[in-house]
Order: structure tokens, then sequence, then C-alpha cells
């Protein structure tokens, strides 16, 4: 069994503590937000633009018919928006277990303002080539765009890096008191979305994904390898693991710990197939 300070779920999770069918209801929902905020504002901030910023771009999506790849040219901007604003809250969420003089040191600071800086970056380009019709990834016709496809690579490398980077600090500085299942889980997971995410991420730098039928919204092709399945596995891996890592600690289960290696074991696996898959020529459908 675990230590006693094992997380506790948030109200709204908890039965009967919100509306019907433990459903959340708008207070817990406020009250949650309120409670990310507090603890890192500046990443919640960028992460609230990000998502306000896919209204209009899905407004676009209905009214532009222009496609790049046969996918119509706000379909890229939303997913990063997306994606990047979910990078954010959860190194936002995770921030609070570091210690008051973790997060008010120079070195947090520098990585909150180095995920914004490079994610802020990332989706800007994508945006503007978007507006103008145009490519942003593997657009490397003529010098300014080849050197923009470049910076936009580092840009990537560098806003994954803070993932282990923030792994570190909690590592050196993190809340002892936290259940040891769910503070390894949140290291591991940290770590593996750049080892796993940014190690197909350069790959698929000079491997354009295929082209034809796709799957509703992510587009991962369904007639040949797409590396975009393994790179979706390795990036998320900063989400799942500390969520069943969570609650393997929550659930006070014997061998937590040891549950949390298997599953962060079993996530690798899944990324490794799906890598192994996309290098052989087969699509997600015929693992």
């Amino acid at each position: 069994m675990n230590s006693p300070a094992a997380p506790r779920a948030p109200a709204a999770a908890r039965p009967g503590a919100s509306g019907a069918a433990g459903a959340p209801t708008p207070r817990d929902v406020a009250a949650f937000a309120a409670g990310l905020w507090h603890r890192e504002p500046r990443l919640v901030a960028f992460a609230a633009v990000l998502l306000a910023a896919m209204l209009p771009a899905a407004l676009m999506l209905g009214l532009d018919d222009r496609t790049l790849r046969g996918v119509n040219v706000w379909v890229k901007p939303m997913k990063f928006m997306a994606s990047i604003a979910l990078l954010a809250l959860t190194t936002a969420w995770f921030a609070a277990h570091l210690s008051e003089a973790a997060r008010r040191s120079r070195a947090f600071g520098a990585l909150v303002w180095t995920l914004i800086a490079t994610g802020g970056f990332e989706v800007a380009y994508i945006t503007l080539q978007a507006a103008l019709g145009a490519g942003s990834h593997y657009n490397v016709g003529d010098a300014f765009h080849a050197t923009m496809y470049t910076l936009m690579g580092v840009g990537a490398l560098v806003l994954t890096a803070t993932q282990p980077w923030l792994a570190w600090l909690l590592w050196r500085h993190g809340d002892r008191s936290i259940a040891p299942a769910y503070r390894i889980a949140v290291q591991i997971g940290l770590v593996l979305t750049f080892v796993l995410g940014a190690g197909v991420g350069m790959l698929l730098s000079g491997q354009q994904p295929p082209t034809g039928p796709g799957l509703p919204v992510v587009g991962w092709s369904t007639v040949a390898g797409d590396l975009r399945v393994a790179h979706f596995v390795g990036i998320h891996a900063g989400q799942v693991i500390p969520i069943l890592g969570f609650a393997l600690a929550a659930w006070r289960l014997r061998g937590a710990v040891a549950g949390v290696w298997i599953v962060a074991a079993a996530w690798t696996a899944l990324w490794a197939a799906t890598l192994a898959q996309a290098l052989a020529g087969r699509p997600l459908l015929a693992l």
C-alpha cells in the first residue's frame, strides 16, 4: 500500500460531489480553472489564447475551401493550437508539485518562457502559412521557407525538451509528500514525451506523411505507413502515464509503483509497434 499522501481525486471526479451521476457542474469547472490559474498563470494564459484562437480558425475552416495535400488549410493550425495548449496546461498542472522556491526560480521561469516562445512561434508561422494558402512543413522551395522550416524543427525540439527539463526540476525540488506512484509516473511521462515524441519528430522532419484517405480529425493514413501515429503516442506519454499513475496511487493498490513501470513499458511498446508499422509501410489498421 502506498503512503497515505496519495493524491485525492478532484471534487468533480468524486461520486456525489457534483451534479447528477457525478457529472461536473459549472461551479466545479470554474473551481478547477481557478486552481489551475493559481498553479501557473503564465502557461494558463498562453493556453487560453491558443484555445481562443481556435474559434476564428474554425470559422475560416467553414468559409475557406482551399486545401493542401487534400486537407483544408486551417486543419493544421487548429491541431497545433490544441496540442500546444494541452502541453501548456499539463505543464502548469505539474508545476504545482514543485516547491514554491523552485516555481519562483530563474530555471523554472526560463522553462515557462521557452515553452511560450517556441510554442507561440510554431502556431504563428503555421497559421500565417495557412492564411497564405501555403505549406509550413516541408516547404523548402526557397531560402526563406527553408530557413523557417529549419527554425520550426529546432523550435519543436526545444519545445518538447521543456518536459524532461521539468522532470529534472521535479526530481530535485518536487513535493515528496506526493504518493510515489504518481510522482514517478509524472517524471517518466515527461521524459518519454521528449525521448519518444521528439525522436519520431526528427524522422518526420525528413519524410512527408502519405497522401490519400485518412482517419477523421487526426488524418492518419489508412492506406500507408504513417509516422504521425508513433509521434502522437510519444508526445502524449506526458499525459497518459501520469493519469494512470494518479489512478494507481489514488486507489492505493499494492505494487502501484511497479504498476507505473509496467504502464510505461506498455506505452513504449505501443510506440515501438506504431513506429515499426510506419517504417514497414503498413497502415495503422494493419496492426
